[in-house]
């Protein structure tokens, strides 16, 4: 079984920064593409930024210049350093993974979720 572990979420005030993580366990081939994303109480889930095997990123334009997405050493986890947070980036933030599994399955898992809040 594929599962995402997230850590890192907290309370910062604004313009501080918050480092949160990601690590992908279980019985993989290879990883394709990891990903946050992220809700806030009484918005959509909205992509907050992407990573692929060959390092491509993308973020959505909120966050273009404060967040950084990024690999660990061993491509099994993604960090999303968070810079200048603003109060409007508090949310649940979500990691995803497209992954091949052992069983040779193209799965995308969800983590649990990871609360981030940012005072005014």
């Amino acid at each position: 079984q594929v599962q995402l572990v997230e850590s890192g979420g907290g309370l910062v005030q604004a313009g501080g920064s918050l480092r949160v993580s990601c690590e992908v366990s279980g019985s993989i081939w290879s990883i394709n593409a990891m990903a946050w994303h992220r809700q806030a109480t009484g918005k959509e889930r909205e992509l907050v930024a992407a990573i692929d095997s060959g390092d491509s990123t993308n973020y959505v334009d909120s966050v273009k210049g404060r967040f950084t997405i990024s690999w660990g050493n061993a491509k099994n986890t993604v960090y999303l350093q968070m810079n200048s947070l603003k109060p409007e980036d508090t949310a649940v933030y979500y990691c995803t993974a497209n992954v091949l599994s052992g069983s040779l399955k193209n799965l995308d898992v969800w983590g649990q979720g990871t609360l981030v809040s940012v005072s005014p």
